[in-house]
């Protein structure tokens, strides 16, 4: 979508809508898994669109603390990423707050590090996974709140890294390689928050604990972008201080214009999360509540879960429907989200097969299906809950049809000022549209529909959008 002076009024009114919508979303979130403890709760709602919106508000900015809009085009092209959550909390298998919810002293579970020696890890492997199931870019939790870094890290609070301890090996080095030779974007996931300081608890009780976690978190980040060449995206988590308020409130502890000052003195380009405390290049919509509502007018990214159970990997499995991982995509992309889909591989390194099973099926109607989503922008029609949404490319309008209303076999779509010149199912046989002062009709009667999502295809004659 091209947002210039001449459509400012109606996306000044798409914007006043969508807030409102995400309100009502935010007001609305009272369903959280049940094994999660309260923090985990609130560092889930805390990540809700409305939630993202708000740090865009609030989250300091300025002079080149983000990238201009066409510095992002390329990351909104991308629309499909994985993101990996691992770490010593795959040995116990309960889930990436295990530290915390079971209350484990730091000393207890740093014993962990000792048997965190996955033999059978291979980046590679996890890169074939990601682009099987067409994926674009990657993002691995470098470190996570346990303060455990797998990286070869000098600046890791008492060495608690997986190049010193058991494992002998810098992952995040063989994580970035294996992107690059698979032609991923490179991303990093990276928490400010260790709960082995007592000081990210009480900050202003204890100055000097909180100076020393501060110098990690400034230390490491350096690391991870001195280090590892070209990084792409950097996925913050966890800058709010003693998981109360937002990030924003705690960009007093943090400074995040100084810190990401610092960050992209070594990769200027690099796509930032608002998690910081900045306001960030895009924003973040956490879980897995239903993306509905209009289309939102700024870079945004969806992040969800494969195993629904928990992001790091669980003995306890419920890994997501196929149909329901599809509709999310383009429920996300249709309102010009990026989705952002996450795997917990084992203690050993390995994803669990029924991910990567269910990873191919994405893959293959992407195949079928990639044309309306890669590269593509939100519009020129606003989406209908649970019926459907549409993209553009260049003189193409892409429909996905989430479900047909009963009693017709009809798609009725709103008045636009571009001429249609045909009609067809991706991959499929053409249909029969009808184009007058009233709008456009497609006609699918007889037509072969997908069990999952549709895509049509309309033609224009212009392609003005």
């Amino acid at each position: 979508m091209n947002f210039n002076s001449k459509n400012m009024p109606r996306n000044k009114m798409r914007l006043q809508t969508a807030c409102l919508t995400l309100l009502l979303i935010a007001a609305s979130l009272t369903t959280i898994a049940q094994q999660m403890g309260d923090d985990e709760k609130k560092s889930m709602l805390k990540g809700n669109i409305y939630g993202g919106l708000k740090n865009a508000v609030d989250g300091v900015k300025g002079p080149g603390s983000n990238l201009p809009p066409e510095k992002m085009q390329w990351w909104e092209d991308q629309k499909f990423g994985m993101f990996i959550h691992w770490g010593l909390y795959a040995i116990p298998a309960t889930g990436e707050w295990t530290m915390f919810n079971q209350k484990i002293p730091a000393s207890e579970y740093a014993k962990l590090a000792d048997r965190f020696n996955p033999q059978h890890f291979n980046a590679d492997a996890w890169a074939k996974v990601a682009k099987d199931a067409g994926m674009k870019y990657m993002v691995l939790t470098a470190r996570h709140h346990e303060g455990f870094a797998l990286w070869n890290s000098p600046a890791s609070y008492k060495h608690f890294n997986s190049w010193e301890m058991a494992a002998h090996r810098d992952f995040v080095k063989e994580y970035v390689v294996a992107c690059r030779k698979a032609g991923l974007h490179v991303g990093l996931y990276y928490s400010p928050l260790d709960w082995r300081f007592p000081g990210y608890f009480d900050p202003k009780g204890q100055p000097e604990n909180a100076a020393l976690l501060k110098k990690q978190t400034y230390g490491q980040v350096e690391e991870l972008m001195k280090n590892y060449g070209k990084i792409e995206i950097l996925w913050y988590d966890g800058g709010w201080l003693a998981h109360k308020g937002t990030d924003a409130d705690a960009a007093w502890f943090w400074e995040p214009l100084k810190l990401n000052a610092m960050v992209r003195s070594y990769n200027p380009d690099i796509v930032i999360n608002p998690r910081s405390g900045m306001a960030g290049d895009f924003q973040t919509n956490e879980g897995d509540e239903p993306v509905k509502g209009p289309i939102l007018p700024i870079p945004w990214e969806k992040c969800l879960n494969l195993n629904r159970t928990s992001w790091g990997y669980n003995k306890a499995q419920n890994l997501m429907p196929l149909k329901l991982i599809v509709e999310y995509l383009v429920n996300t992309v249709d309102r010009g989200g990026n989705m952002l889909l996450n795997v917990g591989p084992d203690a050993d390194g390995v994803i669990p097969q029924t991910h990567i099973e269910r990873l191919k099926e994405v893959g293959q109607w992407l195949i079928k299906n990639g044309e309306g989503i890669y590269g593509t922008r939100p519009g020129p029609f606003e989406p209908v809950d649970n019926y459907y949404g549409s993209t553009h490319k260049g003189k193409n309008i892409y429909i996905h049809l989430l479900k047909m209303p009963a009693g017709t076999t009809d798609i009725r779509l709103p008045v636009i000022d571009i001429k249609v010149a045909s009609c067809k199912i991706l991959g499929g046989s053409k249909v029969k549209v009808l184009q007058d002062q009233n709008g456009i009709i497609i006609h699918l009667d007889g037509a072969q529909l997908d069990p999952l999502v549709t895509t049509l295809e309309l033609k224009t004659k212009s392609g003005h959008f």
